[in-house]
């Protein structure tokens, strides 16, 4: 690995090439078909009880501001996870969740944002009907959802994504070449709902034990940077290649309906620094991302593939 890489690599990580964006609040796309009318949809909980780095009056407010747009009714869950709190909505989003021990210091040991009585009340609601989109971005995010992906037959390598060779930024996936799969969720309801690419901003990667239905495909090239410290990046910096390795993928699980992603700018409309660059569904390359995000809330609600 050249010196580029490790400066690159090691920017991502520390925030210096993203720093901390702020949302978008000018990003409207157009929704020409609304899913239901104006508050009458499912209830989508954006948690908010685990030290979340995006919540819906923050970086994911676009997200959620879009699917108010498309009908739904879009609430934060503040509470841990339990029976009654989970049978108060319909979908819950939980995007990069940290322990408490990592709310303000990413550095390793990165444990588990969930305790293991959430995790089990979690699998129970998505087995009675619940839909869960799980969200988590590169270090320290990976390792803090282990626990809880694994309890769905999905993990992560806690590290980064990356494209070894071009480090392209934001990487896009397409139906073309294969990376973008053919699923209900890229075909949508109707022929101007398909997508057929979508752009992601640098994450993490997983695989699926049994029962995947993959989305987003790493192809040829692609590595997981894993340091043994979240902020060093050495020549030796281990990596492992994950090509055929997921970046977005659905399951069903029981009577539910679970997604799990590896990257979390790509539901969100961001700008950064003082050029206000855009980062995420706003920027080039993303076009279709807003609709992807419409169509993968509408499967998980059922609208699609039933």
């Amino acid at each position: 690995m050249n010196r580029g890489l490790i400066v690159v690599v090691a920017a991502l990580i520390t925030g210096s090439v993203h720093g901390q964006p702020v949302p978008d609040t000018g990003f409207k796309p157009p929704i020409e078909r609304p899913a239901y009318p104006k508050g009458s949809g499912p209830i989508v909980m954006i948690d908010e009880g685990h030290f979340n780095w995006h919540t819906a009056t923050g970086r994911y407010l676009p997200f959620a501001e879009l699917l108010r747009r498309d009908g739904y009714v879009v609430e934060a869950s503040k509470s841990p996870f339990a029976r009654d709190a989970l049978e108060r909505g319909n979908i819950l989003v939980i995007a990069n969740a940290v322990n408490e021990r990592n709310r303000t210091n990413w550095f390793p040991p990165n444990p588990s944002a969930f305790r293991d009585e959430e995790i089990r009340a979690v699998r129970e609601w998505v087995n009675e009907g619940g839909s869960l989109l799980v969200i988590a971005d590169h270090l320290p995010w990976p390792a803090a959802v282990d626990k809880l992906a694994s309890a769905f037959g999905v993990h992560y390598s806690a590290g980064h994504a990356v494209d070894e060779k071009t480090l392209a930024d934001p990487m896009i996936f397409k139906r073309s070449d294969g990376s973008l799969a053919d699923h209900p969720i890229t075909k949508g309801r109707f022929a101007s709902e398909r997508v057929d690419s979508v752009a992601t901003f640098t994450g993490s990667a997983f695989r699926v034990d049994k029962g995947g239905e993959p989305l987003l495909i790493f192809g040829p090239g692609i590595v997981s940077f894993t340091p043994t410290n979240s902020w060093m990046f050495k020549t030796d910096t281990p990596r492992i290649p994950v090509t055929g390795w997921y970046q977005g993928a659905a399951l069903r699980v029981g009577k539910g309906r679970v997604a799990f992603f590896g990257e979390a700018a790509m539901f969100s409309a961001q700008v950064d620094g003082p050029s206000r660059e855009p980062f995420g569904m706003n920027a080039p390359g993303a076009e279709q991302n807003p609709r992807f995000v419409l169509n993968l809330l509408h499967w998980l609600s059922g609208l699609l593939d039933r």
